[in-house]
Order: C-alpha cells, then structure tokens, then sequence
C-alpha cells in the first residue's frame, strides 16, 4: 500500500469575518459594541460571543493547561461538541492555533482551516463545529473554557483519514 503525502496546510491570522462559519472570535477591539462603565473607569466590551449551553444544559467555567505542541504538527483527529458552543479565551500571553472544519459533514484534510491566534484573543466554538483539541504554542498555556455540562453524551471524536500537517512556521511572540 503506497503512503499518501500529508496535505500542507495554511495558516491564517485570525479575523472575524474569516472565522464566523465556526463561532465567534472573543476580544476587544473597536470593531464591537463597547462604552465606558463604572464612572468612566473600565471600557466593557460587550457580549463578545453567544455562549450556547444547549437544552438542559447549564454553562461552566474551566481551565484547561495545555502543553505546547511541536510544529510541524500532524492533524489526526478532530472533535466536535453537537449539544453547545465551547469557548476557550487564552489567560498566559501567548499565541496558540485552532483548526476548524464545517459541521455539515464529517471532516476530510481538505476541509481543514487553521488560523494563528493572537494572546489576546480567544474563539467561541459554535455548537457542532468540528475542531481540533488544543494548540498551545511555545510554552505551558492556560485556557478559561466556557463550556456546556448536562445529561448526554457531548464529544464526537473521528480519525482523519488523510494525513494533513501545520507547517513549522514563525510564530508571534
């Protein structure tokens, strides 16, 4: 059996607009709602994302610690959550990926999109969206993770059965 050379993919910076089909994008910026609250002290930016914790479910707050993963790296699995959305908002400073695929149907590596995400912004997984288990970059990285618990099974997981790698490429700091 001859072996299939992985499928190179490309990495994007991550825009709202480039990742609305997956969620929400979760930063400040002046491209969202926000006003000045608390006697003009703090800015508010305001409902940044549509947390979704599906029926009969209720949100929770957690951490994930993730470890850094090597570029290049290959893309053998993908998840997805069918019951709600799943929100990751990075708390160390630095950058880290997410790859994305279309919940219409069941991912192949060429449905694949990574996008190169800055420390200052997070993403809000819509319910059903295929994604990729945490990409830490550089260093130990810590995640606040908004996301759904409740009765069901919440996670499918499948194998990808073409081979699909992130190149190694200069990541911000």
């Amino acid at each position: 059996m001859a072996t299939q050379t992985p499928i190179r993919l490309t990495i994007e910076t991550l825009t709202r607009e480039a990742f609305a089909p997956f969620g929400d994008v979760i930063e400040a910026s002046d491209a969202v709602q926000h006003f000045p609250i608390n006697d003009g002290n703090t800015e508010r930016y305001h409902d940044l994302a549509h947390i979704d914790p599906g029926a009969d479910g209720h949100a929770i707050m957690s951490i994930f610690r993730g470890q850094p993963r090597k570029l290049p790296f290959a893309i053998t699995l993908m998840e997805r959550h069918p019951k709600a959305s799943q929100a990751f908002i990075p708390l160390s400073g630095q950058p880290y990926l997410v790859v994305v695929a279309d919940p219409a149907t069941t991912p192949t590596a060429d449905d694949l999109r990574v996008f190169l995400c800055s420390a200052n912004q997070g993403v809000n997984y819509a319910a059903g969206v295929w994604h990729h288990p945490l990409l830490a970059l550089n260093t130990v990285s810590d995640f606040l993770i908004i996301d759904r618990a409740g009765p069901g099974d919440n996670c499918d997981v499948v194998q990808m059965e073409a081979a699909s790698v992130i190149p190694a490429v200069p990541v911000m700091g």
